[in-house]
């Protein structure tokens, strides 16, 4: 008699989530992904390319539709999950539509979104309009078409503001969102290459280059490209009568105030937890870290289990990671949850 595979529910459509369910599906589970937008590769469809070898996202999302040739998951868009209730042989997962689904093991791989930079009214985001963020920047450059000001002319002077939105009290995130230098230093040799004229400032609290390439993408850009890094505190800018804008900063290094007037200022934001993060893993009875991510059972031991049996994490919804540390992290997670499975499987039996 044939056995009928244990089904796993993943909420959640991006790249960890579409990962971890390629891993499961190849050795035989039953997956399905639950996905509450219309399309599914999360963040990964607004990026332009990945530091830090500037490799086009779409190579990626292109990695994951092909990895769901053998033994498919279902994919079902548009299904918001609100609820899960944890019971000692299964889970229930329930949509905002009203639709249940029964699951032997869940994972939550329901991402992050980005801080949102109106938050930080001195530095004028929706209120000058030479003023944009990192992902706005990334909607430009993926879009093809030349990066210009307002009035359209291309901008001599471009600055960009490290940590908006992380490791700031006054916004409540004292976290570092990890990513954020090196994506300064990606887009900045960008720009450099779009517009080879312009002079291309970053404005930091400390350079943190986590990952493998990072530090030599960082001389990269100073060396070959002629970045000009900073080690300032910006406390405000203001827009001048020709629509240019004054940053005003004080240079940590020398103690000294400066004043600099720049065409174009891209705030590089952090990540914060996925809206409605809170009130799903409440539901299912989880902790959370100070940050408000979804918090793992052990740092060392179980990073992608939680303290409630059967249920898991993965990705950016338990702590900032760039893409590959993403994808490792859903691979991590799957096999977590084949021993999980089977363990429970073998008590069963016995």
């Amino acid at each position: 008699m044939t056995k009928t595979p244990q089904h796993i529910i993943i909420i959640g459509g991006g790249p960890a989530g579409l990962e971890a369910a390629s891993c499961l599906g190849k050795v035989g589970y039953k997956v399905t992904v639950l996905e509450k937008e219309e399309q599914t590769g999360g963040k990964l469809r607004l990026w332009y390319k990945l530091f830090p070898g500037f490799r086009p996202s779409d190579e990626v999302r292109e990695y994951l539709a092909n990895g769901h040739k053998m033994n498919p998951p279902a994919i079902i868009t548009n299904s918001e999950v609100i609820r899960i209730d944890p019971e000692t042989d299964h889970h229930n997962v329930f949509l905002a539509d009203g639709q249940t689904f029964k699951a032997d093991a869940v994972l939550i791989a329901t991402g992050f979104q980005v801080f949102n930079a109106e938050k930080k009214e001195e530095y004028g985001y929706k209120i000058y309009d030479n003023v944009i963020t990192s992902v706005d920047l990334e909607a430009q450059l993926k879009s093809g078409d030349p990066v210009r000001t307002v009035a359209g002319i291309a901008p001599h002077r471009v600055a960009f503001i490290h940590c908006v939105g992380s490791r700031d009290k006054k916004v409540g995130n004292i976290y570092c969102s990890r990513v954020c230098c090196i994506t300064g230093v990606k887009q900045a040799i960008e720009m450099k290459e779009h517009l080879p004229q312009a002079e291309i400032f970053n404005f930091y609290m400390d350079m943190r280059m986590f990952g493998q390439n990072f530090e030599e993408l960082y001389i990269e850009a100073q060396q070959k490209w002629g970045i000009t890094f900073i080690r300032g505190r910006v406390s405000e800018i203001a827009e001048n009568i020709d629509g240019s804008l004054q940053l005003k900063a004080e240079d940590t290094l020398s103690g000294r105030p400066m004043k600099m007037n720049f065409d174009l200022v891209v705030l590089l934001v952090g990540m914060v937890p996925a809206a409605g993060t809170e009130v799903l893993g409440k539901s299912a009875g989880l902790a959370f870290t100070s940050g408000n991510f979804f918090a793992s059972n052990d740092t060392h031991f179980n990073q992608n289990e939680t303290h409630t049996p059967g249920i898991f994490v993965t990705g950016t919804c338990r702590e900032p990671l760039s893409v590959a540390e993403t994808l490792t992290d859903a691979r991590a997670a799957t096999v977590r949850i084949i021993s999980w499975l089977r363990e429970n499987e073998l008590k069963s039996n016995n």
